[in-house]
């Protein structure tokens, strides 16, 4: 029974991580495929070390498995946040079939400053 199980999340795994790649090679922008890679490569490697913590059973593999996965949960979300983000303000585009642009009128390349109100932007802008 053990071994069907380690079969199923192995596979679970394999088919997300696929999921994530074919996400990298099939998305139409950056901003898309980082959503792809994190999401779907996160839960592919939950399994996979769900499946290795199962396989080996012992409390230091399963603790060893815990860490790596909440470690790979915290970093991933954050590393796409941060990618995401010089790519924004470097100029990186995204998919011309974008429907909402969120950022738009908000965000000051040269100072960096995020501002909540994109009408209030464009007052100082226009008054110098």
């Amino acid at each position: 029974m053990t071994d069907i199980m380690i079969g199923v999340l192995i596979l679970l795994g394999s088919f997300f991580v696929f999921v994530a790649g074919f996400g990298l090679l099939r998305m139409p922008d950056l901003y898309i495929r980082m959503h792809a890679a994190t999401k779907a490569g996160t839960l592919g490697i939950g399994f996979t070390v769900a499946a290795v913590a199962v396989f080996f059973g012992t409390l230091h593999t399963v603790v060893i498995a815990l860490a790596i996965f909440f470690f790979f949960l915290l970093t991933a979300p954050v590393g796409a946040h941060i990618l995401g983000r010089a790519s924004y303000v470097s100029g990186v585009k995204p998919w011309e079939k974008t429907l909402r642009d969120d950022l738009a009128g908000c965000y000051d390349v040269n100072t960096h400053q995020l501002s909540n109100d994109p009408e209030e932007k464009q007052r100082q802008t226009l008054t110098g």
